[in-house]
């Protein structure tokens, strides 16, 4: 049996080739929490969490003094197969404020330090990570099964005309069956936009808006019959998570379907959509969900309230998370979209090998071997490294 015998916790700092531009925020650098856990039987693992304060309300310093507060050796224990770990993880529910009534506030340290002993331990015992969602307690819910190829859809942000035509161009070269667009930018023409946007998408595409909480429930209808010309299958969180019940009300409603995205980060997030009547599409976001098994989780309660669901990914993600969703999403079945393994194309420089970044169309394969499947290349890490501590014992 093993144990873990030390953890290290880093901020790490990743550089974007351009900066990524929404209607809630714009970057040009990621900052990651990485924990790295290390078996007394000699294996390490590798999580992350990207902490986003408009998301969870987390910063990068609450996200570590969380990951800092948690004896991670105890919670693992001595699991004698993987499928007792797995259990033991599905029980953990980290503490937060009183104040956090929707039980989030520690959603990307969990994700971090869940997917870092996942990854040890699935190395211990010679298995993958994504062996974990057949042994969740959720499986028998979900429509899962062996690894599978993935197909990953592209993304045009908020750039010049010029480039957002290059960008389509690109989507439309490269075969790819879906495309997010975000719209609701400050002084951007979304009507014109998206007409030059579809124009070289093509009529086949399958084209999703994201307007990161850019309008209020009434604006939210207006621009709805505005850019119908353009086609969208459905809109990703249109309106401020404060104003999101709203959407339930008859008056508030469009034809098209929601995708909740920072109004989805946990279960109370989730029976408050079902509850209340809206949001036909879970955005499950590994970060912001509280891990790989939350996540399952939240998939298996779209399910049951017969909703749908979607894999998003965070914009600079490393090729931690890269592999942790590429995991999930090879596994489980009746994603209606899925976005990651964007690495060469965002990063400038990252330290996961091998390249895991999706190819022709978004496709990819699953990966192969144990744990994430992804080997680390320590001295490229440390040179992204902002702070480094390292906790004894676990």
């Amino acid at each position: 049996m093993a144990r873990i015998n030390k953890v290290e916790i880093r901020h790490v700092r990743m550089t974007l080739k351009k900066k990524i531009k929404h209607a809630s925020h714009d970057r040009a650098t990621s900052d990651s929490i990485i924990v790295v856990v290390h078996l007394d039987s000699g294996q390490i693992g590798y999580g992350e969490g990207v902490p986003r304060e408009y998301v969870t309300g987390e910063s990068i310093e609450s996200a570590l003094a969380c990951v800092k507060s948690w004896n991670l050796s105890e919670i693992a224990g001595s699991p004698k197969t993987y499928a007792e770990l797995v259990n033991r993880l599905e029980a953990w529910t980290p503490a937060t404020p009183a104040t956090d009534l929707r039980r989030i506030q520690a959603n990307s340290a969990r994700c971090a330090a869940e997917i870092a002993i996942l990854d040890a331990f699935s190395r211990h015992f010679g298995l993958s990570i994504g062996d974990a969602v057949g042994l969740s307690s959720v499986a028998e819910k979900l429509n899962q099964g062996p690894p599978e190829r993935v197909r990953y859809s592209g993304a045009i942000t908020a750039e010049t005309p010029f480039k957002e035509k290059i960008s389509a161009t690109k989507m439309r070269i490269w075969g790819f069956r879906q495309v997010k667009v975000k719209v609701g930018i400050e002084g951007q023409d979304d009507v014109a936009r998206l007409k030059r946007i579809r124009r070289r998408l093509g009529s086949h595409c399958d084209m999703r808006l994201d307007a990161n909480e850019a309008w209020t429930p009434a604006e939210f209808g207006t621009w709805s019959d505005a850019l119908a010309f353009s086609h969208p299958s459905a809109y990703e969180q249109p309106v401020a998570h404060e104003n999101v019940k709203q959407l339930g009300e008859p008056r508030f409603r469009t034809p098209y379907p929601v995708i909740l995205d920072e109004s989805l980060c946990g279960m109370v997030d989730a029976e408050s959509a079902i509850n209340g009547g809206f949001g036909e599409i879970f955005n499950l976001r590994l970060s912001k969900c509280g891990g790989l098994l939350p996540s399952l989780q939240l998939a298996a309660k779209a399910v049951e309230s017969g909703r749908r669901y979607g894999l998003g990914c965070h914009p600079g993600e490393s090729p931690i998370l890269s592999a942790a969703g590429r995991a999930f999403a090879s596994r489980v079945r009746d994603l209606v979209f899925l976005e990651g393994s964007y690495d060469r194309h965002v990063l400038k420089e990252h330290f996961g090998t091998p390249d895991i970044t999706f190819g022709y169309g978004g496709r990819a394969k699953p990966l192969s071997g144990p744990g994430l499947g992804i080997s680390i290349d320590t001295n490229q890490l440390d040179s992204m490294t902002i702070s480094r501590e390292v906790l004894e014992n676990g």
